[in-house]
Order: structure tokens, then sequence, then C-alpha cells
């Protein structure tokens, strides 16, 4: 595995590639979730390359990014481990040059769920995909569902641009108590940790109650907040109904039959903000939701 961290090594490098090439953008502090996006890679490609870049552009002021953890030298040796060709770990000054001024922006996507509450959050996930993507030239570019509105936001972007780049999501990695895998979970004190997966469990009451007939959104969101609610330290952003594709946000007045359905989530516990999400009109993923 080659380690680089200059612009010109990795056009470099990445010229050297016969094949085909699957990218896995990372903001790094590799967990099993990382893993399983490599995992899954690795199966679409001949050769794999993983970014690791704590985007500054995509933190407001005020949020996380210079406690956000870091381990350079433990993801480098799990990227080696899965085979990985490229490991790309530049340094700021190298993705941003101080007069840096372009955006790549997707409308009305970013106007529900996470969007209102982290203004031009997508703004800087989408420009530095782009920035990838044009740095890495992947066919293959894999993103984790738990960040469910960044990778319909990304796959609007790669649509929308006619960028040559298969986009594929992997499903949600969780602990065996449905708590969804995150590097920010290292910031839960051991109560906040045992009050965690009431996330999960609101998700997974709503699609059981989805499942047995229910389709009044009002009575669904009932289920998840009373799920919620046993969490006492647990404040929730945001719970939401929308559509699965286009991210349109059902009123608790909607009769959704015949609707397809996508439950999304934001929470602080202390000063963590945690998300999840789950799909309602399809059966529960395979793992740790099925027991809750």
């Amino acid at each position: 595995m080659e380690i680089i961290s200059s612009l010109t090594a990795l056009r470099d490098a990445r010229r050297n590639l016969r094949g085909t090439v699957a990218l896995v953008p990372t903001m790094g502090f590799l967990h099993e979730g990382h893993l399983a996006l490599m995992h899954q890679a690795r199966e679409h490609c001949d050769h794999l390359i993983v970014s690791i870049f704590v985007n500054p552009t995509q933190f407001a002021p005020g949020e996380d990014l210079d406690r956000y953890p870091r381990d350079p030298e433990g993801d480098a040796e799990k990227c080696r481990q899965l085979g990985c060709d490229l490991l790309f770990m530049p340094e700021t000054s190298q993705i941003y040059a101080p007069d840096h001024s372009t955006r790549v922006e997707v409308s009305e996507l970013d106007q529900t769920l996470c969007g209102p509450n982290r203004p031009d959050h997508f703004v800087g996930v989408t420009t530095i995909v782009t920035k990838l993507f044009n740095l890495t030239g992947p066919d293959v570019a894999v993103f984790g569902e738990k960040d469910f509105q960044q990778l319909a936001i990304v796959r609007k972007m790669v649509a929308d641009l006619n960028v040559p780049v298969e986009i594929v999501g992997v499903p949600t990695v969780r602990e065996p108590d449905g708590l969804a895998l995150s590097s920010r979970n290292r910031y839960l004190s051991a109560e906040e940790r045992r009050q965690a997966p009431a996330i999960a469990r609101a998700l997974v009451d709503a699609q059981r109650a989805w499942q047995a007939g229910e389709r009044s959104a009002a009575n669904l969101l009932e289920r998840a907040h009373s799920a919620l609610s046993g969490a006492a330290d647990l404040r929730p952003e945001y719970v939401q109904l929308v559509h699965p594709d286009t991210l349109t946000a059902y009123t608790p007045d909607d009769d959704l039959s015949g609707k397809p359905a996508h439950l999304a989530i934001a929470a602080r516990l202390g000063h963590t903000r945690l998300i999840d999400n789950l799909r309602l009109d399809r059966p529960l993923p395979p793992g740790p939701l099925e027991t809750i």
C-alpha cells in the first residue's frame, strides 16, 4: 500500500493503476463501518483508494472540527490489512488554496433533515467529494447508508453533473444493541452510551408499526417519540418522515398508504450529535435491529 499526501503524487500513482478503481472517502478514525465500505468496494474493483481527510468546510463554527478523533497510524494499518492500494492523507493546504472560492451545491435536498441545522455542511461535502472524484478518477465510490441524506445528495450531484462514477450505498453497521457505528460515539460518557440505543429502538418501533399496517404519519412519529422519551438525557433535533428518494418531508397529517417512507432521527446526548435512519416500507435489515 502506498501512502500519499500530495496531489501530484496521487495523480502519478493513479495513472499507474490498471483496471477498475473504487474510492472510499472517509474522515478517518476508522471503525467496522468504514471497513464494511472497503470490503464492499473490493467487490466492485481491481484497485481500492481510501481517502482520509477531516474536511473543515463541512464543519460549522462551534462544531467539533478541532476535537474530531484522529488515528492516522491505526487507520493506515487497517487500510493495509484490507488490501488498500492507495491511501490519500493530504494536509488541508493541499486541498484548499488560500484563495479557494469554488463551491459545489445541490439545492433542495439540503433543505430538510440535517440541512437547516447545519448550514453549508452539505456544500462542504459535495465540494470535497467532487475534488476527490477529480483527483482519483474512480469507477465506483462507496458511502455508508447511515449518512442517508449525504448519500442521496451525492447521488443527485453525480446524476446532475454527469459524473462517470457509480455510487454504492452500504447498510449501516451497528453495535449489538443497535447503536449505529460512528467515530463520534467515543465522545459518549458511560451513561450516555447506555441511553444512545433509544434512537435505534425508535426506528424499529416505527418500522414494526408500519409492518403491522399503520400508515398515519402522526402515529408513526408518535411511536418514535415515545421510544426516544425513554432516554432522559437524549434531546431530539428532528424526527422526520421523508420520501426516500426526494427527501420531501411528510407532515403528521399525511396518510402514507401507497407511499414509500424513510424515518430519520438526529439527537444530542451531552455534546454528541447522533444520527440514524431506517426505511419503514422494507423488512428490517439482518443484524442487531432484529433483536431489539
